[in-house]
């Protein structure tokens, strides 16, 4: 099976030496997306409902690149500074995944790169 890069001027460009996605089968892994505006390089709000929302949209524009979608998402893993902000999370999550809902975890870390409030990684089928 080959490997296949997926890169999208739609998302943010990796800060490091990894790729947006990657491709391989059926399946797609994405990486990690915080909430920087693709456009502009910044970090999006600094409030968790504002951060979450672009992070989504990046992690939705990063599959669709892939030629996937959120409804074909099946697993996210996601990184919170704050396990307080949870149900403030849910409420923008639904509004981008409907049932039946991807499988998830979500872990409270003490720092997030470019000290954002979340990180979100996605595995999707094709």
């Amino acid at each position: 099976m080959a490997i296949e890069v997926i890169k999208t001027d739609k998302a943010p460009e990796a800060i490091g030496p990894y790729s947006q996605a990657i491709a391989i089968g059926s399946f797609i892994y994405t990486s990690g997306q915080i909430p920087i505006d693709p456009q502009t390089g910044e970090v999006v709000g600094n409030e968790i409902q504002m951060q979450v929302q672009q992070v989504l949209e990046n992690l939705k524009n990063v599959l669709e690149a892939a030629g996937s979608s959120m409804n074909k998402v099946v697993k996210t893993t996601v990184f919170i500074k704050d396990m307080n902000s949870f149900s403030k999370i849910n409420e923008v999550y639904a509004k981008y995944f409907t049932q039946p809902f991807p499988a998830r975890s979500c872990v409270e870390v003490s720092k997030l790169p470019k000290d954002v409030l979340i990180e979100i990684e996605a595995v999707a089928v094709k």
